[in-house]
């Protein structure tokens, strides 16, 4: 092959890689909307509205409450915060309370920067350390929120999430802090460790980077089947903030029948009665 034959097979071969590579993340104005969306191949989504409820109304979670609170505004403020991971029950509020922490600490005056909620999907953790990147030298404060985080066996972007969280050369911008929801304390379910375990020559060894993973969030905060009293707590709260005026022992009584055909006390499900409530109210659920 002739010199320029290789030459020319160099450039296509170049130009393919090109193609393959994401493209740099689009600018974007950070100032335009209090949270965004990450799209994997490089874009910001501004959320115009953000579902999310008040402080005050998420009930039976008052120690995670704080503690999320108190490493938030750490942040906000420019001191040292842990990454967060908070764990446990479905529909007990995990998503909720970290929109509505964001919401709080973001309008405090002492904030030393803007505080932005930037969200990334699943499907989209193999890109974080190029979000990372684009973030680093922006004059605001991020909080990056992953809901519903973990990872099946055949999966390996749990990799990326652990170098990303503290490893690499260039480590977790200050700027930037990762929060993030699972039914799972160790993000990766437990037959597959247990099955790493049983076929490895070393077995503590062969889950140890797996284990390892939560180990990068400094702050674990459990969340767990609520009381009745707490279930109805949530109810009745829902219920005064929203201006349902129904008698209360028929909220009672509804919200423990709905509660039961439904298998399950949760926040989910209590705001789920108060909708149906609304509903048969002709009340609109705003604000």
């Amino acid at each position: 092959m002739s010199e320029e034959a290789k030459l020319a097979l160099l450039e296509r071969i170049a130009a393919a890689l090109e193609r393959l590579a994401p493209p740099p993340p689009r600018a974007v104005d950070f100032s335009s909307a209090e949270a965004f969306v990450w799209r994997a191949r490089g874009e910001f989504s501004a959320v115009a509205e953000i579902n999310r409820v008040d402080l005050s109304l998420l009930e039976g979670v008052e120690r995670q409450r704080d503690q999320l609170i108190d490493n938030t505004r750490r942040f906000a403020r420019g001191l040292p915060a842990n990454n967060a991971l908070l764990w446990g029950a479905r529909g007990m509020g995990k998503s909720s309370l970290v929109k509505a922490v964001h919401a709080t600490i973001a309008r405090e005056k002492e904030c030393a920067r803007p505080l932005k909620l930037i969200e990334i999907h699943r499907e989209d953790i193999e890109s974080l350390p190029i979000l990372l990147s684009s973030l680093r030298e922006k004059p605001f404060g991020f909080l990056l929120f992953c809901d519903d985080l973990s990872f099946d066996a055949a999966e390996t972007s749990y990799k990326s999430l652990k170098s990303a969280l503290e490893g690499g050369v260039e480590g977790r911008p200050r700027n930037a802090l990762f929060y993030a929801t699972s039914n799972r304390r160790h993000l990766l379910p437990r037959d597959m460790m247990e099955n790493e375990r049983s076929s490895a020559i070393n077995p503590g060894e062969a889950v140890e980077e797996k284990v390892s993973l939560s180990d990068r969030f400094g702050l674990w905060l459990g969340f767990h089947n609520c009381s009745q009293a707490e279930y109805l707590a949530m109810i009745f709260g829902y219920a005064r903030h929203h201006g349902l005026d129904a008698p209360p022992e028929t909220i009672e009584r509804e919200a423990l029948e709905w509660s039961i055909t439904r298998g399950a006390r949760s926040g989910r499900v209590a705001w789920q009665y108060v909708q149906d409530l609304a509903g048969r109210l002709g009340k609109r659920l705003d604000g």
